[in-house]
């Protein structure tokens, strides 16, 4: 009887944990997990499992305490959300009671689910607010001018100053952090440790307007009695050289923030028996020289081992000889706020592939991958012995260096050896390049394989999605695209890492961004970058060319003067903007930006005629004229105008739909009002017969625009494609663009001729109106112009043109404007992700979305393709498999959204669901005719479809 009692219990709760099997994981504050935040009401979210098909949460519980055995005893002393009957999982904003500066707090989450039975709590989490008033800081602004150090030579580049100060602590700490912020970059030291694994902190901004600090937990770095704080610095963004100025020959190539990199720093203490001390920056500090005598992003790093101060940053120095910092006050007006992004960290490291020693003593180092980074070094040698490392992304047919596309950035590090016999070990600090390969002067003899590392550097964003098939060539794209990513996002989404530029463009930034989510968790990175494009944004409404954006004393572009705004450019403030909101159902960025949208809507506005249309020649004042264009196309140019008033459209549509979604009806009212308005305009104006025509005269012999010469026109790829990408078109217009489009595939033998503008939308449009074979077949193409062209002459990255090199012939263009590392022409990502294996949101944040893969013919080589994509809403899997009579999917639907698998086949008869018919399976919520196939609904769980023929 006792038995049976027993075994009774355990069967009542087993079947209870059964029942109630969800249970929140993935807990994150802004994106953050665990983080340091100024936000003060900071958004939450979390993600659901189950091993329940079809498990949903019904309402959830936040609970925020003020420490974790209050938060333990299940007691919400800071917030309690109480039952709140919603399925919402992510963007809950913090309402609880106000946070204050330096404030730990603790957070869980528990929800009820499908049939309202509550889960388990989930593990603890927690956020710390940063300094919130500007009275919470004891620092000063310091630095120590070096200007008149640097070598008289085509570069000015001072040495990096290093400042000291020490500090007697006397009692036991409890808690201790580290605030830190720099105009320019900094590496920060307590008794002789490095704070972080961060690099280029505190980031690029306009920092007239806005400068960002980071914060730490150092309560492990300290201990009784002298503590030492040290600090090297660099001029980074702020006072160094940034773009292609020198290159254009402008008047001043550095410095246009300021003319020395400072610091702000304080560590605050807290002791056992609850007293404080704070540790700051000020005219008590010391400054010197040291090891490094040159460092700057563009042009690299010179590290003289021999003249390193060992110590320095440690106990028992003796500074006498160092000198007073000075110090300088706070630029009224500027905001000091903590760094939003994630750090830029060593993500990657690479082993080397080969090494070749050239007939001059030189010797080429082959990592096998273009990456953005720097090298870890591992030598003995004598002292003064000195290596010089200089980085390219292409050899010549001769096994030499290819320098040329750097064009004016020295992009050459060099280290002087100090001699130890045991070895020595460097990396470079401040500074940062875009290679595959390294030419190595100074050795005397064949180096060991380890010698170097490749230290691949991005910000530290976490892996979101993955790709994989059976055509090879397409994995190689795939991996290109990736890697390309990852060394442009970097702080900020640049176009290149390796030439005098690094800047970030926006046209590059808008077409590739639904790419990049694909990929990685993007939004803190992003978040960040809106800010700056929304600071950057010029007085007439426009946003830049490129963000930052440095402007002079007269309020021009300082880099170059007309670098100013560009149709298919400055609309990265609207459509970056909404993708995050798309992706993440993220409203509040929608929220922060609507001024700025809403004044650069008013600034096309005044591009357009009355009747709603951008006409030719409507941006003749901007050089070049009309624009950029659609960037690196083949053959006739789109008109630039044309694509001004598509961009415009869809600008308003985009508009209207993030309007809706934050609450501001007459807002959204407008703008659908002159989306309508803009397509009727554009069709009398742009369109006869349902294609797409322009008045080629206005342009005259085409001077002043984008490869002018090669004259304009309408009826191009990139117009059909955009237009049907962005739904300018109703039927039976639509369709008849789709045909179009088809005949200028095939009319170039099945190759396309799209650029920057162009291309994002190609194989989508494609697909749209019927013609998914073409897109697999430009995707798939090894022949010029194309991705599959790139990996056939040994890419490892994705080029900014689509013959920049050929494998045993060089470069086919002028050097200098190729990069081998530029992703752009990437955003083809978008499209593997959402067509081929189908995986597409419904609602923002994946709350619901189709998983619709194209299959390709059986004449295509491509048979197996599986993805994966890590949402907001959870884990989403999808993978086909046609190798043989037997086809299958496999799918995988995060707890709490629900797929709209599409399926074409003729009946359901012989499909198979987990094993069974499906239209006899209890999983499946909803079956639908739709199209030549079936719309099939289902929740949450893992699936296998089987199609037997």
């Amino acid at each position: 009887m006792i038995r049976y009692l027993i075994c009774s219990c355990l069967l009542h709760v087993s079947l209870f944990t059964l029942a109630v099997d969800i249970t929140p994981v993935n807990l994150r504050a802004e994106y953050k997990n665990n983080p340091f935040l100024d936000e003060k009401s900071p958004r939450l979210s979390w993600e659901l499992v189950s091993k329940k098909y079809n498990q949903y949460q019904s309402a959830y519980q936040v609970i925020v305490a003020s420490s974790l055995e209050e938060l333990n005893r299940d007691e919400g002393d800071i917030w309690d959300t109480g039952k709140v009957i919603s399925s919402q999982t992510n963007q809950i904003a913090y309402v609880g009671k106000e946070l204050k500066s330096r404030q730990q707090v603790w957070w869980k989450v528990r929800v009820w689910d499908a049939d309202d039975k509550a889960g388990k709590w989930s593990e603890a989490n927690f956020w710390e607010m940063g300094l919130l008033a500007d009275t919470d800081w004891k620092a000063t602004w310091i630095g120590y001018d070096l200007n008149d150090h640097a070598k008289l030579g085509k570069y000015h580049l001072p040495p990096s100053p290093y400042l000291r100060n020490e500090a007697e602590i006397t009692k036991k700490v409890r808690t201790a952090r580290l605030y830190i912020s720099s105009l320019g970059l900094h590496e920060f030291y307590i008794n002789g440790n490095k704070i972080g694994r961060d690099y280029f902190a505190s980031g690029w901004t306009d920092y007239d307007k806005r400068v960002y600090y980071n914060a730490y937990d150092v309560t492990s770095y300290l201990q009784n009695g002298t503590n030492v704080f040290g600090a090297v610095l660099s001029d980074g963004w702020y006072s160094g050289y940034l773009g292609y100025a020198l290159l254009v020959g402008t008047e001043k190539v550095r410095g246009y923030y300021g003319d020395i990199p400072l610091l702000k720093a304080q560590v605050e203490l807290t002791f056992e028996d609850g007293s404080r001390q704070v540790i700051s920056t000020g005219a008590d500090w010391k400054a010197s020289t040291g090891a490094i005598t040159e460092s700057d992003l563009l042009q690299g790093e010179r590290h003289d081992a021999t003249k390193e101060r060992l110590g320095w940053n440690n106990v028992n120095f003796n500074d006498d000889g160092w000198l007073s910092v000075q110090v300088f006050g706070e630029k009224e007006g500027r905001k000091l706020q903590l760094y939003p992004s994630q750090p830029v960290r060593v993500v990657n490291e690479l082993p080397i592939k080969t090494i070749k020693r050239l007939d001059n003593g030189k010797y080429i180092i082959d990592f096998g991958q273009n990456f953005a980074g720097i090298i870890r070094l591992k030598i003995k040698g004598k002292p003064n012995d000195s290596l010089v490392f200089r980085y390219g992304e292409m050899l010549h047919p001769n096994g030499t260096l290819v320098t040329e596309n750097l064009r004016t950035a020295r992009a050459t590090d060099t280290y002087v050896l100090k001699g130890d016999p045991r070895g020595e070990e460097w990396s470079p600090s401040f500074t940062f390049h875009g290679f595959q390969f390294v030419e190595v002067s100074g050795l005397t003899e064949m180096p060991k394989a380890d010698f170097l590392v490749g230290l691949a550097m991005s910000s530290d964003l976490e892996t979101a999605g993955h790709l994989e098939t059976d055509n090879s060539v397409l994995n190689q794209i795939y991996s290109n695209i990736v890697w390309t990513q990852r060394a442009n996002y970097l702080d900020v989404p640049t176009d290149c890492p390796q030439r005098d530029e690094r800047l970030g463009w926006t046209a590059d930034a808008q077409v590739y961004i639904r790419s990049a989510t694909y990929n990685n968790d993007i939004a803190a990175f992003h978040t960040k970058w809106i800010q700056d494009l929304n600071d950057s944004q010029w007085p007439n409404g426009a946003f830049p060319v490129y963000a930052p954006m440095p402007v002079d004393g007269n309020g021009k572009a300082a880099i170059r003067a007309s670098d100013t705004y560009s149709p298919g450019w400055s609309e990265a403030g609207i459509i970056c903007t909404y993708e995050i909101f798309r992706a993440y159902n993220d409203t509040r960025i929608v929220e922060k930006s609507l001024p700025y949208m809403v004044k650069f809507m008013d600034f096309l506005k005044s591009k357009a005629d009355s009747d709603g249309v951008i006409r030719e020649g409507s941006f003749e004042e901007i050089s070049p004229k009309g624009g950029f264009g659609d960037w690196l196309s083949v053959g006739k140019k789109t008109s630039p105008d044309l694509l001004a008033a598509m961009y415009y459209f869809h600008c308003a549509r985009l508009m209207e739909e993030m309007c809706a979604a934050i609450g501001e009806a007459d807002f959204a009212l407008t703008y659908s009002e002159l989306s309508s308005s803009i397509k009727d305009a554009i069709m009398n104006h742009y369109m006869q017969d349902g294609a797409f025509k322009i008045d080629a005269a206005s342009y005259g012999n085409g001077e002043g625009y984008v490869e002018g010469q090669n004259g304009f026109a309408g009826h191009t790829q990139t117009s059909y494609a955009n237009a049907i990408y962005m739904h300018l078109l109703d039927e039976p217009d639509f369709r008849l663009a789709g045909r179009f489009l088809r005949e200028l595939v095939e009319q170039h033998d099945d190759k396309l001729t799209t650029g920057f503008l162009g291309f994002k939308p190609l194989l989508p449009a494609l697909s749209m109106t019927g013609s998914t074979d073409k897109a697999y077949k430009l995707l798939l193409s090894t022949e010029y112009p194309s991705l599959g062209y790139e990996v056939v002459n040994g890419a490892t990255s994705i080029w900014e043109r689509w013959d920049s090199y050929i494998k045993g012939e060089g470069f086919v263009h002028n050097a200098s404007m190729n990069s081998f590392s530029h992703y752009a022409f990437g955003a083809v990502n978008e499209w593997m992700f959402e067509n081929m294996v189908g995986i597409k949101p419904i609602e923002s944040g994946f709350r619901t979305f189709f998983i619709r893969p194209e299959i390709p013919s059986p004449d295509i080589q491509l048979k197996k393709a599986s993805g994966a994509y890590h949402s907001i809403a959870g884990m989403i899997k999808s993978a086909w498999d046609y190798s043989g009579a037997r086809k299958t999917h496999s799918l995988g639907i995060p707890v709490n959204t629900t797929a709209y698998f599409y399926l074409e086949s003729p009946s359901l008869d012989r499909v198979y669901l987990n094993g069974k018919v499906i239209t006899e399976s209890k999983l499946v919520k909803d079956i639908k005719h739709e199209g030549n196939g079936f719309k099939i609904a289902l929740g949450s769980g893992t699936y296998e479809i089987v199609i037997h023929e």
